[in-house]
């Protein structure tokens, strides 16, 4: 159960955020959680369109995975009412705990260096 529950987020960072496939969002979701999912990730892929989520640690324990990621992308669109500066942010860290039913995620809480990337990109 762990490793299939892995494999979810796995799925997530490999095919929606660093492939910029939206539609997968429906198969990974709950359906009361898919289109929420889709108002965050939507903009933030068109804000960031070469986004690069590197996964650093994936645990796993019953029906939880908590994920340690770092996050790159280049400021193309306009992100957080910030017009797009062209600049790149590196390596900005995330964490994902995600809540895994029957092979979709039905809960999922997200801690990310945002300061960081407003560092980086200029805008602070």
């Amino acid at each position: 159960m762990s490793e299939a529950n892995k494999a979810v987020v796995r799925r997530l960072v490999d095919e929606v955020l660093n492939g910029g496939r939206l539609e997968v969002i429906a198969d990974l979701y709950a359906p009361d959680l898919a289109e929420a999912a889709y108002a965050w990730i939507a903009p933030f892929l068109a804000s960031f369109p070469d986004t690069h989520m590197a996964i650093i640690d994936l645990i796993a324990e019953g029906d939880h995975v908590v994920g340690r990621f770092t996050c790159s992308g280049t400021h193309l669109g306009e992100w957080l009412g910030y017009a797009p500066t062209g600049r790149r942010f590196e390596a900005v860290d995330e964490v994902g705990i995600y809540r895994i039913h029957d092979g979709r995620i039905v809960e999922s809480w997200g801690l990310e260096d945002t300061l960081s990337r407003l560092d980086q990109l200029g805008l602070r």
